[in-house]
């Protein structure tokens, strides 16, 4: 596609992924509203934030493919359809399990969009430059977007209530969907390529399961016997989804892209940068606001160094590809960000400029990491494995993400009921021990002379479970860096 119009299709596409990944993360600022309106616990919590990831995660493969069967446009605005009404009934949600149910609903659509927009960019820009600038532009946005997310959600909280952060998607999609029908070039798809719905569910098994055994681990009180259930049905179904994979003529995913060793390290780098942004920000959002007091536009401003960084690198590394390669640059910024990271846990009760340095390296780091990612997935895959391929980066990203969340809010949650341990005269309701959120709504019916003590060592044992989040950040991204430089440099 020769035309100028084909940067209005980005643009297109662009501002629909932006929905999508800002839907990941936007609710993170709302959690503690939304856990005080919906008097939600602290697993329902992690469910609200997780439900999202873990079906996208789960999909993503099987809509790839239903991408390339049925043709890339038409995915792309159906899922915009049951994006937007999913965005209505996530907003009105009176309960936490409705809300739950919303936000798998709104993943079901961000997971039919989005192996669509990276197979159409593929298709639209046909000069090599080109392509490889809208692959830094679409990463920008993919972690950006995802680091503006509570960015959006402060502003849209100091004015309205949490249901604000979905019903903000609808006038969006709406404006979306008509310009994409108008606009976005239909190519036709391929009829013979299947649809394996099998398949996908137990894609879904094997990372629910894995999921479920993470967060009973991570319980004060865990059962053995709930987290090896929940293991062994992860091993399962994932073996279940191999032995398919090896018995059917068009797999969902062909393990044969992975004997590129780009194509690898784009898929481990993007989930590793996916995971560690997501659960940094999940704590970095809570402490901020119930530790620190801030308001959650205060909260978000706060932050907004890491969107900002992510914006400037997406470009940027797209255009330094061709002359410094895609594995170089997916070391270097996994580097970046673990010295960024690094720097906020030596630095986050010193002055204002170094926050502002660590969040604008790790934004900077996790751009410039997701555009090489990108480019490393997307051009070392032949063109009829166009949606295939960009699954699979999006499955990177999402299940990163999911993980992130789980491993590492359940390690916050673990240090923390490890961490409050109050005098015998003290007598601590279970409610505090579950999460600090909880500690708050407690401390709300006890006497000044309780209450007081107990805030403050449940604000204590959040900061505990803060640090341990950050070296457990800095940690994943210093040794995945370190591993790609000394796997990309051996000879081929």
């Amino acid at each position: 596609m020769n035309s100028p119009l084909r940067w209005l299709v980005l643009g297109i596409l662009s501002s629909a992924l932006l929905l999508i990944v800002i839907d990941m993360t936007v609710i993170y600022l709302a959690l503690p509203s939304l856990t005080y309106e919906l008097q939600a616990s602290a697993n329902e919590k992690l469910w609200i934030v997780n439900a999202y990831a873990l079906t996208v995660a789960g999909l993503l493969p099987g809509m790839g493919a239903l991408g390339d069967r049925f043709g890339h446009k038409r995915m792309f605005i159906a899922g915009l359809v049951v994006f937007g009404c999913a965005s209505l009934g996530a907003a009105f949600s009176p309960t936490p399990e409705l809300l739950i149910g919303a936000r798998v609903a709104l993943a079901v659509g961000a997971a039919m969009m989005m192996p669509a927009t990276l197979a159409i960019i593929r298709h639209v820009f046909v000069d090599a430059r080109e392509r490889a600038l809208a692959f830094g532009i679409w990463a920008a946005i993919a972690s950006g977007g995802a680091a503006f997310g509570p960015v959006v959600g402060g502003v849209l909280l100091e004015h309205f209530w949490w249901g604000s952060v979905f019903i903000i998607n609808v006038p969006i999609v709406l404006l979306a969907l008509v310009l994409a029908v108008i606009w976005v070039p239909a190519r036709p798809g391929n009829p013979g390529r299947p649809f394996d719905l099998l398949a996908s569910l137990w894609v879904m098994g094997a990372l629910v399961g894995l999921t479920l055994a993470i967060k009973e681990a991570g319980k004060a009180d865990p059962s053995a016997l709930q987290a090896g259930i929940a293991a062994i049905t992860a091993v399962v179904c994932a073996l279940a989804f191999l032995r398919r994979q090896r018995q059917t003529a068009v797999p969902m995913i062909d393990f044969a892209l992975f004997r590129d060793r780009s194509f690898s390290a784009g898929v481990v780098a993007a989930s590793v940068a996916s995971a560690a942004l997501m659960g940094m920000e999940l704590v970095v959002s809570q402490r901020l606001q119930l530790v620190v007091g801030l308001s959650p536009l205060q909260a978000g401003l706060t932050i907004l160094p890491i969107p900002l960084g992510a914006f400037i690198a997406g470009p940027l590394a797209g255009l330094a590809l061709p002359r410094i390669g895609a594995e170089r640059i997916l070391s270097a910024s996994l580097a970046l960000s673990a010295a960024g990271a690094l720097l906020y846990l030596l630095g986050y009760g010193a002055q204002q400029w170094v926050q502002i340095l660590s969040f604008s390296l790790l934004g900077f780091g996790v751009g410039a990491a997701m555009t090489a990612a990108s480019s490393a997935m997307l051009l070392h895959a032949p063109p009829d494995r166009a949606g295939m391929a960009a699954s699979i980066e999006e499955v990177s990203y999402e299940l990163g993400g999911a993980l992130g969340i789980a491993i590492l809010g359940s390690l916050m949650s673990a240090v923390y009921t490890a961490a409050i341990v109050t005098p015998k005269a003290m007598a601590l309701p279970d409610l505090a021990r579950d999460s600090l959120d909880g500690a708050l709504i407690a401390a709300e019916s006890l006497p000044d002379a309780i209450a007081a003590p107990l805030i403050s060592l449940a604000q204590g044992a959040f900061d505990n479970a803060f640090v341990a989040v950050m070296i457990a950040v800095v940690a994943l991204l210093g040794i995945t860096s370190g591993g790609i430089a000394l796997c990309t440099r051996r000879p081929r």
